[in-house]
């Protein structure tokens, strides 16, 4: 049997970090500090952490409290949600945001220690899955899961990315626990892997993926759309602290909601923001964030969001991760309904924009092109290819956007279809007599 990594433990989560203290108070009970545990590169929790910081929408909504208290924010930047879950536990945190599979290990963590948390809104969601994608090497001969069988293949267990691994391995019919020797390793360390070829293939989480393909270090594998089971990020709050201080954890969420409209209404100045605070390439930001993006930002706990949520448990109970999880125990939308009066029931309701192509211009700081086809889009690259900063494409059956000089393109006829990984081109041309694959220069020529 190949060795599999084994399930974080209790330890490691458990493990001491420096904090300022959750909701912790001066001595004269003046001042309250509230700890807000985030992750900067994890750009799809932007609203509740990174962009939020920057706009100062929480501090201004606690200002506006004017309840005689002085309130302190304490920022604290983490690479995955482990750690904010471990805070949260200890007490010392008191609001985080992570994925899907991290909030079910923060709602298990937080019940078996006696420190139950609660699901409070969403920040970023993708409906059929697309935030996590499995990449090869630029020059690997893999096309297919099917070729993984044997393979050393690097997640982060216990993250959605390892969720999605697990069940595109059994839907292709390859045993996860058997079939591949899996690396459990930070997304750091799994690209590193991947570099050095220790590591043949890598799935992760929102922004690798994206990264290392506009770096030219990976090429696209899997769409995690391909699932079409929805995979979100999330805002989670200790169940003490809630009910401790419910107009601070109401003023996060409305706080939440504004960094959500500013994001909508500004999507490539709120790349310019997060790429600025992260060092991430904006262009790589907007892929996820960006007007079309593969995520949607709205914070409203939608029924398929929790539905997926159930499906994850089972995932997570397979590694030996959690127990059973009572999700909807977990899943609190009290404090956003109240947040958010009237607006709830129309951000429940709200759709995600339909899939479009976008083309970046340069020295364009506050605006892109909408394309209405592929086509479009390649006819307006190849007549600008020295003033295109970038360019992006809906997957032609999953929708996920994807730079359009890293998709995979088919030609059926007069029609030019953008993919991003070989398997959806293939099943494309498997479907239609006469379609075939061709390179990004030659669809560039065929639309000019």
């Amino acid at each position: 049997m190949k060795r599999t990594a084994v399930a974080l433990s209790a330890a490691v989560l458990l493990l001491p970090l420096s904090a300022c203290g959750g909701d912790a108070e001066a001595g004269d009970g003046s001042t309250v500090t509230v700890t807000v545990g985030y992750q900067s590169k994890t750009i799809n929790t932007v609203t509740a952490g990174t962009l939020l910081r920057s706009l100062g929408y929480f501090e201004k909504q606690l200002n506006a409290l004017h309840d005689g208290v002085t309130y302190k924010v304490v920022w604290q930047d983490y690479a995955t949600g482990a750690p904010i879950t471990a805070q949260m536990t200890a007490g010392k945190t008191d609001i985080g945001s992570m994925g899907d599979f991290p909030l079910l290990i923060n709602a298990a963590r937080g019940k078996q220690l006696d420190q139950p948390t609660r699901l409070v809104s969403v920040t970023g969601y993708n409906l059929r899955g697309g935030l996590n994608t499995i990449v090869t090497a630029p020059g690997s001969k893999l096309t297919s899961l099917k070729d993984l069988k044997g393979k050393n293949v690097s997640t982060s267990v216990g993250s959605a990315a390892d969720g999605t691994l697990v069940r595109a391995l059994q839907h292709a019919g390859i045993d996860p626990d058997k079939d591949i020797d899996k690396l459990n390793q930070q997304p750091a360390v799994g690209a590193s892997a991947l570099a050095s070829g220790s590591a043949d293939a890598l799935s992760q989480f929102v922004a690798w993926p994206g990264l290392l393909a506009y770096q030219g270090r990976a090429k696209a594998l899997y769409d995690g759309a391909q699932l079409n089971l929805p995979t979100f990020h999330g805002v989670v709050a200790r169940e003490d602290f809630a009910k401790r201080r419910p107009a601070v954890l109401e003023a996060f969420l409305k706080a939440q909601a504004q960094a959500t409209d500013y994001l909508n209404g500004h999507p490539v100045t709120a790349a310019g923001k997060v790429a600025e605070a992260t060092g991430l390439p904006a262009e790589v930001v907007y892929l996820y964030n960006g007007a079309h993006g593969i995520a949607t930002f709205d914070p409203a706990l939608k029924p398929q969001l929790v539905s997926a949520l159930k499906q994850d448990v089972p995932i997570l109970k397979s590694a030996k991760l959690t127990g059973d999880v009572d999700v909807d125990s977990f899943v609190d939308d009290r404090y956003v309904k109240k947040a958010l009066g009237a607006d709830y029931a129309e951000r429940l309701a709200a759709a995600p924009p339909a899939a479009a192509g976008e083309v970046w211009p340069k020295g364009s700081a506050q605006k892109t092109l909408t394309l209405a086809s592929p086509a479009q889009l390649l006819r307006h690259v190849a007549a600008h290819r020295d003033t295109v900063r970038a360019a992006y494409v809906p997957d032609a059956t999953t929708g996920t956007l994807w730079f359009a000089d890293k998709a995979v393109w088919v030609a059926d006829g007069h029609k030019l279809l953008p993919f991003v990984a070989p398997a959806t081109a293939r099943a494309y041309t498997d479907g239609h007599d006469g379609a075939r694959v061709i390179t990004y220069a030659d669809a560039l020529e065929r639309a000019s």
